[in-house]
């Protein structure tokens, strides 16, 4: 079974290795991070390179496909040469994901018409505009598509996707393995949790990455 997770220019970390962490270990998985060339990407906040070590031509038929978010799908939202694979590759795969913004690209792809479908809270207004039905839930399964929320969503939907796979066990014991177990300080996880002004800084971008001044 192979398992293919595309990188690209300012990727959420998070929304690639949470999905790899949890999809990687079920029984006879082959993982490939793959992406319009081969090498280094760097995420979002561009302190931390992945490697692509396969280009898109080269992996045509997974059985599993993961499309990561971040800030980077703006800029990968018009039709071209990775829309085309996406099209391509879905007609086969068993399985295809998204987490976080990597819904976006999907729907712009034209694979999430007609379907429901989640993403990050701040970006559920566009999904509408790509054709899908947006739901605040946090993993989200539509026929073959499974999309999950905001980035630590991306672990939910690996282990979802893993007991619909594998069985309820090795999904129970991966969570085990990798000890997710989660218990934040802070209940502010949600718009609905969070404080106003909270809510507000993370709307309106005032929220400093790591990296920036």
């Amino acid at each position: 079974m192979q398992i293919a997770i595309l990188l690209y220019d300012r990727f959420t970390t998070l929304d690639a290795v949470g999905p790899y962490d949890t999809l990687s270990r079920i029984p006879g998985a082959e993982t490939v991070f793959v992406g319009e060339r081969t090498g280094t990407y760097r995420n979002d906040v561009g302190s931390l390179g992945m490697v692509a070590d396969a280009p898109l031509s080269d992996v045509t038929a997974p059985d599993i496909l993961v499309v990561p978010g971040g800030p980077g799908p703006l800029a990968l939202m018009e039709d071209g040469p990775l829309h085309e694979w996406l099209r391509a590759v879905d007609a086969r795969t068993t399985w295809t994901t998204s987490v976080c913004t990597g819904s976006l690209i999907l729907g712009a792809a034209g694979l999430l018409k007609g379907r429901r479908a989640t993403s990050h809270w701040a970006a559920l207004d566009q999904l509408p505009g790509l054709g899908a039905e947006p739901t605040g839930e946090r993993v989200v399964f539509d026929g073959k598509y499974v999309t999950a929320a905001g980035v630590s969503s991306g672990i939910d939907m690996g282990l979802a996707l893993a007991g619909r796979i594998a069985g309820d066990e090795v999904a129970q014991a991966i969570q085990l393995g990798i000890e997710y177990d989660p218990r934040p300080p802070y209940d502010a996880g949600s718009p609905d949790k969070a404080p106003a002004e909270i809510t507000a800084m993370i709307r309106e971008g005032r929220f400093p990455l790591a990296g920036e001044e």
